[in-house]
This record gives structure tokens, sequence and C-alpha cells, in this order.
């Protein structure tokens, strides 16, 4: 997309992937199923026009988000699957944030990774620990909000490789 795009963010098109995985549901969303601030300007993230990763090139505000209608009694794990560049850049002290919430007015649940020594090749996000959101069964609003979020270090970064976000569905 061309950097003198009217409209600067990405909103995301289409349903996400609905896969199988050891007898449980994935919800699989790749790059253009989520929802990418900065990501239809060609100054700050390479979008592929099919398959492949959506590649940062330069933000100060990383935020990517995605939704789903999750089904009541069911949990899921949210995670992103990421890389980094040889060149990735900006990282060093930064903690970027997976949030998930179920209906609009929920709370958010969220885990902390920290980007101090970033990994090579493939990693997840969070890298320590499982977010777990549970659709509780008397929901009235059983949409579940998520993201990936660095927006507090004001620090400019890129070289982040996003490849895909998971909702796994979990006992």
């Amino acid at each position: 997309m061309a950097a003198t795009t009217s409209k600067p963010h990405w909103d995301a098109t289409g349903q996400p992937e609905k896969r199988e995985d050891n007898g449980r549901k994935l919800i699989l969303f790749t790059p253009r199923k989520l929802n990418i601030i900065w990501g239809n300007d060609s100054r700050y993230w390479r979008l592929p026009e099919t398959g492949g990763p959506a590649e940062l090139i330069q933000v100060s505000w990383l935020e990517v988000t995605g939704t789903h209608e999750g089904e009541k009694g069911k949990s899921y794990e949210v995670v992103f699957d990421v890389s980094m560049t040889p060149d990735a850049f900006g990282w060093n002290g930064c903690h970027v944030y997976v949030m998930a919430k179920v209906g609009k007015r929920g709370k958010y649940s969220w885990k902390r990774s920290s980007m101090e020594n970033p990994k090579t090749g493939n990693f997840q996000i969070p890298t320590t620990e499982t977010l777990k959101i549970t659709v509780e069964e008397n929901a009235s609003d059983t949409k579940i909000y998520f993201g990936m979020y660095e927006v507090w270090s004001g620090k400019w970064k890129g070289g982040l490789k996003i490849h895909s976000a998971q909702l796994k569905e979990v006992a």
C-alpha cells in the first residue's frame, strides 16, 4: 500500500481460519485478518498480499488486535507467532503485552513478555506463560477481544514479523 493512503490503519479483512488441533478448535488469524495500527502505511509496515508474515518496518506504537465470537463455557489461549529480522532494533528494555477480554465491557487479562534479548527464529508471545481467557456460561456478550501491544516505551522499534495470532481452545 502507498504511504499516501488516506487511512493509515489496516482493518481486518475476512474471517480467520478454523482448524482442529488434537481434537480442539484452533482459530488462526493471518496478518490480513488482524487490525494493525499504521498497517496500511508502507513507511511503517509491510503487509503481504497473500500468505507470509506482516513485517514491522518502524513504529513507536505497536498495536495489533483481533476479535472472535467465543463459545460459552470454553477457554482459549491467546498467542502470537512471531520472528525477528536480523536487523531488528529498538526492543531492548521493551515489554510486549498480550491482552484479552470477553465482551465489550469485559476486564482485560494480560501477560507481559520481555523483549530484552530478542530471540532468533520463530517464537510465541507471550514467551513464558500463556494467556488464558474464559467465556463464562452466563456471558451475554461472548466476543473475545485480544491484541499485542507495546505503546508505553515511546521507543521506535522495527524488525518484528507477525506470522499469525491464534486462539486455541483449552480444556
